[in-house]
């Protein structure tokens, strides 16, 4: 198949897949006419990628998953070196749950603080600037590395057609 039936079947970009074939992680043979030629087996590497991309992996730690598979795996965390991604990215997601669990309680206790000290007294007082808040940020440890995000590492590959291409 061409990188466009490629890209349509895997959900991507055809700019996405060229990329991938530039990291190393897709490869692609040459037809007579010098078009890109995939088969099945492309495919599902792509469709492997695109799913760990999809949960958060960044495209490096994909690369034992796509290697496992072709060395003929039926499924890319067969092998050693992708159960060793799946524990390191376990390790992350754990510290920033624990990040997040400290960011919640501390902010629970400026929230609770701060309606105790203003309980009762609000409609009392004379109008006039609030108390100032003691901000989360200056008393927060600082963030484990690597500091907890959403998504990890830059896009994949920007968004582009699919319309065939050498």
């Amino acid at each position: 198949m061409r990188i466009g039936e490629l890209a349509e079947r895997a959900g991507t970009s055809t700019r996405a897949l060229r990329y991938y074939e530039q990291r190393g992680l897709l490869s692609a043979r040459r037809t007579s006419s010098g078009y890109r030629d995939y088969d099945e087996d492309d495919a599902r590497q792509v469709r492997e990628i695109r799913a760990l991309l999809g949960i958060g992996f960044d495209l490096e730690e994909t690369r034992p998953f796509v290697e496992c598979l072709r060395a003929g795996h039926d499924a890319g965390d067969e092998c050693p070196a992708s159960l060793a991604v799946y524990r390191r990215k376990l390790a992350e997601l754990d510290a920033c749950i624990d990040r997040m669990q400290a960011i919640r309680a501390h902010l629970a206790g400026q929230l609770e603080q701060t309606e105790r000290a203003h309980a009762g007294g609000s409609a009392e007082r004379a109008p006039g600037p609030a108390t100032p808040a003691v901000t989360a940020a200056a008393t927060l440890p600082e963030p484990p590395e690597p500091r907890c995000a959403l998504t990890s590492g830059p896009p994949a590959a920007p968004a582009a057609s699919t319309k065939e291409s050498r």
